[in-house]
């Protein structure tokens, strides 16, 4: 989030809200996948070749709700590993570390998705790396990628994940210059790397711009969790931006896309999901785990008891229609 709440005592409860947002993302979904409106076919094949450049396999097991491709054709409730890292942000050119977690519950027979928020600096074990251990939940994909991440999550809130999708964050800025800029209304003042931005003010921001508008933390009262609440303004404007059908046929916009972007989700597999689980985007359900900070050999952490493992546990267990089990 010496001992520090981040004054999540305050912030009790479930968020609960319809996510404009999500509707975005669903619409640019449908139609980059669908290819609604009468994409032509040298398009069409543009937007395969896009979802090809961004699959990678994350190697992960089959879950306890069967296996991806059997939970898509059959329109299951599916679990998607959301991460957004930091590779080529600021001129870094190694893998990064999970800046952003996120779970995304997609169930098409409640027509509803449950998003929710891990605390990146949660202290854990990981399971393949015991001699990196103890670290932090972020560290899991530094040094066992998307697989050694879900298999933390399983371990500490006994959840299935069906699939990943990682975000280049740094990626970002190219993505935004493509579309023009965004624009945005900054929800509090603050200068950082030479910009300055400006409380309840719209401001058009290029990719460089918003990056940094993104990526301030230490100088906000909510900390990581009101830089996070920043990042997804900017995916929000961006969406927005991107979901004329001018931009979605741009070849450019698609190239660049496609690379800052990673799945194990193949073209197939979006299809699907676009087909099939577009009744989802009609209500979302957000959460994320409470913690407390505290300091243990110079480095913070955020300690999350046992029973908020439980209880966001049981809350995707049951969004995915699956029964509750008792966390370790």
């Amino acid at each position: 989030m010496k001992i520090v709440n981040n004054d999540l005592n305050t912030r009790v409860g479930k968020r609960r809200k319809k996510n404009k947002f999500w509707k975005i993302f669903w619409t640019v979904i449908a139609v980059i996948v669908v290819g609604l409106g009468g994409v032509v076919a040298y398009e069409y094949n543009n937007l395969k070749n896009a979802a090809n450049t961004a699959y990678r396999s994350g190697g992960l097991s089959d879950a306890e709700n069967g296996s991806k491709s059997s939970v898509l054709n059959n329109s299951k409730p599916i679990a998607i590993l959301l991460m957004g890292t930091d590779t080529g942000a600021l001129g870094r050119t190694y893998k990064g570390r999970t800046d952003s977690i996120m779970v995304a519950v997609l169930n098409p027979k409640t027509k509803k998705t449950t998003l929710v928020s891990f605390e990146r600096d949660m202290q854990v074990n990981l399971p393949d790396y015991p001699e990196n251990s103890p670290s932090k939940l972020n560290a899991a994909y530094a040094y066992g990628n998307a697989k050694e991440l879900a298999k933390v999550l399983k371990k500490y809130f006994n959840i299935p994940i069906n699939a990943y999708v990682l975000i280049n964050m740094g990626g970002l800025k190219t993505i935004i210059n493509k579309v023009g800029g965004v624009d945005i209304t900054p929800n509090l003042s603050f200068t950082y790397e030479g910009y300055t931005f400006t409380k309840g003010e719209k401001t058009h921001m290029d990719g460089a711009k918003a990056l940094a508008y993104s990526r301030m933390r230490y100088d906000d009262p909510e900390g990581d969790y009101g830089r996070q609440k920043r990042q997804r303004q900017i995916l929000a404007a961006l969406m927005k931006k991107a979901e004329s059908a001018t931009t979605l046929l741009n070849t450019s916009f698609i190239s660049s896309l496609s690379k800052q972007v990673q799945t194990d989700m193949t073209f197939s597999d979006m299809t699907s999901l676009a087909k099939n689980y577009l009744a989802a985007a009609k209500n979302l359900e957000s959460d994320y785990t409470h913690g407390t900070g505290y300091m243990q050999d110079g480095v913070s952490y955020q300690n999350i008891s046992t029973a908020e493992r439980q209880r966001i546990s049981n809350l995707i267990r049951k969004a995915m229609g699956l029964k509750t089990k008792k966390v370790s």
